[in-house]
C-alpha cells in the first residue's frame, strides 16, 4: 500500500481522486487545497484522514510517498520542487512548469534524487491510441508522410467566460497552447515515435477584453459567463492558433487549436497518413478508430480487446461493446505509475511506461517555440 496526497481541488483534482480509488493498493492519506470547505468534503466523502489548507503540509507529512500535483500552473513548479527535494514521487499535470527554464530544472532535480516522476498527459491511455501505437511501431503504416487534426472547445467562447487559465501570472504566457495543444503534440509524437523539431505557428486572441466575475469560474464549470457582476480584463494569452510542424522524419504537420469553437467541447482529433495506410482518431469518439486504405475498404475498428495488438490490449478493462472513456486514461497512468514504484525500478534507465518530466520539459520546449515563431513570423527550431 502506499500512500498518495492529492493537492488541489478544481477539475482536475477529483478526477486523480476517483482514478486512485479504482486502481487498488493506494491509500489517500491526505488533500490539500486552498478551498477548505471543498477539501473537507471531499474528505469526507473518500475517508481522507488529513485535509491541509497549506500545499506546503501535504508535501512535508511523513506518511506520504507520492504527491499529485494538481493546481493551477503557476504552483506546479514550487509543489513539484519542494515534493522532489523531500524524497517524494511525483505525478504532475502539465504544463510542468510556466518555462521552460523551470522545467529544464525539475528534470534535473527529478534525476538528482532518483525519484519516479510523471505528467498527466492523459489521452496516450486510451485503448485504441496505444493500438494505434502499436500499428505504427509494428511497420503497419510505412512511412509516415503527414500528421494532422485539431484541439477544439467551446468552453471560453464569449467574452463573459473567465477562469484563472486567462492570467499570464497564473496560467502562464501561453493558454491554448499550453493547456490543450501540449495534449495534442504529446499524443502524436507519442504514436509516431517522432518529436516535432521545427515549428511555424500562428496565434490570436478574439477576445482582447472579457468580463472577470468577482470569483473565477471552475474550468468547464457550469457557471461560465453567468455571473451579473463584472470587470473588463485585458487578455494576453490566445484563444486559437494554427501551428505547422515538422517531425523529425521530415514529414509535415499541421494543428488547429481553439476554446472558442462552438459546439466543441473537447474535440482532440488526429489524422496520420502513412505510405501502407491511415488512421484517424476523436477523442469525443475514442471507443472507435478509422483505418483509411486506397485499394481496398476503409475500416472502422471497435475497441475490443480480442482485436487489439497485443501491446494494447492491458489497457482495455472491459469486453467489446463496452464503452471506455476519460476517467479511464487517468486510470490506466497511474496503474503504470504505481506499479513502476512498487517494482522499485530505477526511473533514470531502461523504458518507462509513462510520460515523464522529460516529456513535460519537451512539451514546455514546444509550447515557447510557438510563442516565439508567432512573435516573430518565422520557423523556429525546438532543440
Amino acid at each position: 500500500m502506499l500512500n498518495a496526497a492529492i493537492i488541489g481541488t478544481g477539475f482536475i483534482g477529483p478526477v486523480h481522486l476517483e482514478a486512485l480509488m479504482r486502481i487498488g493498493g493506494v491509500r489517500i492519506a491526505a488533500i490539500a487545497s486552498n478551498e477548505p470547505e471543498k477539501a473537507r468534503s471531499l474528505a469526507s466523502r473518500f475517508s481522507i484522514p488529513r485535509v491541509y489548507d497549506r500545499w506546503e503540509d501535504a508535501v512535508a507529512d511523513p506518511e506520504v510517498q507520492v504527491i499529485h500535483t494538481c493546481t493551477p500552473n503557476n504552483l506546479h513548479f514550487p509543489i513539484n520542487s519542494v515534493a522532489i527535494a523531500a524524497g517524494k514521487h511525483v505525478l504532475s499535470e502539465k504544463p510542468l512548469s510556466l518555462t521552460a527554464a523551470e522545467s529544464a530544472e525539475l528534470v534535473r532535480l527529478a534525476r538528482e534524487r532518483g525519484v519516479v516522476n510523471g505528467v498527466n498527459f492523459t489521452y496516450r491511455f486510451y485503448p485504441l491510441v496505444q493500438h494505434a501505437r502499436a500499428l505504427v511501431r509494428g511497420g503497419e503504416l510505412g512511412s509516415i508522410y503527414l500528421v494532422h487534426g485539431h484541439y477544439l472547445q467551446d468552453w471560453l467562447y464569449y467574452d463573459t467566460d473567465y477562469n484563472w487559465r486567462l492570467e499570464p501570472d497564473i496560467g502562464g504566457a501561453s493558454r491554448a497552447t499550453a493547456d490543450i495543444g501540449s495534449h495534442w503534440c504529446d499524443l502524436i509524437q507519442f504514436i509516431t515515435g517522432l518529436r516535432i523539431r521545427s515549428i511555424c505557428a500562428d496565434l490570436v486572441t478574439i477576445h482582447k477584453n472579457r468580463k472577470r466575475p468577482p470569483a473565477s469560474s471552475e474550468t468547464f464549470g457550469a457557471d461560465q459567463g453567468q455571473s451579473g457582476i463584472t470587470e473588463s480584463v485585458e487578455v494576453t494569452t490566445e484563444d486559437a492558433g494554427v501551428i505547422m510542424f515538422r517531425l523529425e522524419n521530415g514529414a509535415r504537420g499541421a494543428c488547429t487549436l481553439s476554446q472558442v469553437s462552438a459546439g466543441r467541447k473537447n474535440r482532440e482529433w488526429f489524422e496520420i497518413d502513412g505510405s501502407a495506410m491511415a488512421m484517424a482518431w476523436d477523442q469525443e469518439e475514442p471507443n472507435t478508430l478509422w483505418i483509411g486504405h486506397r485499394d481496398r475498404p476503409n475500416e472502422l475498428l471497435i475497441k475490443d480487446p480480442s482485436l487489439l495488438r497485443q501491446e494494447a490490449r492491458p489497457y482495455a478493462h472491459y469486453p467489446g461493446g463496452h464503452p471506455e472513456g476519460y476517467p479511464d486514461g487517468p486510470k490506466n497512468l497511474f496503474l503504470q505509475f504505481y506499479e513502476f514504484i512498487r517494482s522499485g525500478r530505477d526511473p533514470r534507465s531502461g523504458p518507462i511506461p509513462f510520460p515523464t518530466f522529460e516529456d513535460g520539459h519537451w512539451a514546455n520546449k514546444i509550447v515557447e517555440a510557438v510563442l516565439t515563431s508567432t512573435r516573430t513570423r518565422q520557423w523556429v527550431d525546438v532543440r
